[in-house]
């Protein structure tokens, strides 16, 4: 699990993502995208066309780190809303891993 700091926020950007992006494109998408800015310490959530792959963004104060999960079976379960984010809790970032 990511080391979160207690203060930060997880937001998960709805609708699918461009998984071949790496860190510069993702950063960009969520300054450009969703209007945030990419090195507040945030946690910033994407999901692939698929449903399978998901890539984490965050910004722990030193460095960028872009985590990965991909599933064998199954798919993660999304907000329906297209465009945007939504919020999450340490909790329900943790059942979603």
């Amino acid at each position: 699990m990511i080391p979160i700091a207690a203060g930060a926020r997880i937001w998960i950007a709805t609708g699918h993502t461009d998984m071949r992006k790496g860190m510069q494109g993702l950063a960009l998408l969520v300054q450009e995208g969703l209007g945030r800015h990419p090195f507040a310490g945030d946690v910033f959530v994407f999901r692939g066309r698929a449903g399978r792959l998901i890539k984490a963004l965050w910004h722990d104060g030193v460095g960028l780190s872009l985590y990965a999960k991909r599933l064998d079976r199954g798919r993660f379960i999304w907000p329906a809303t297209v465009d945007g984010v939504v919020s999450l809790t340490a909790a329900q970032m943790g059942s979603l891993l």
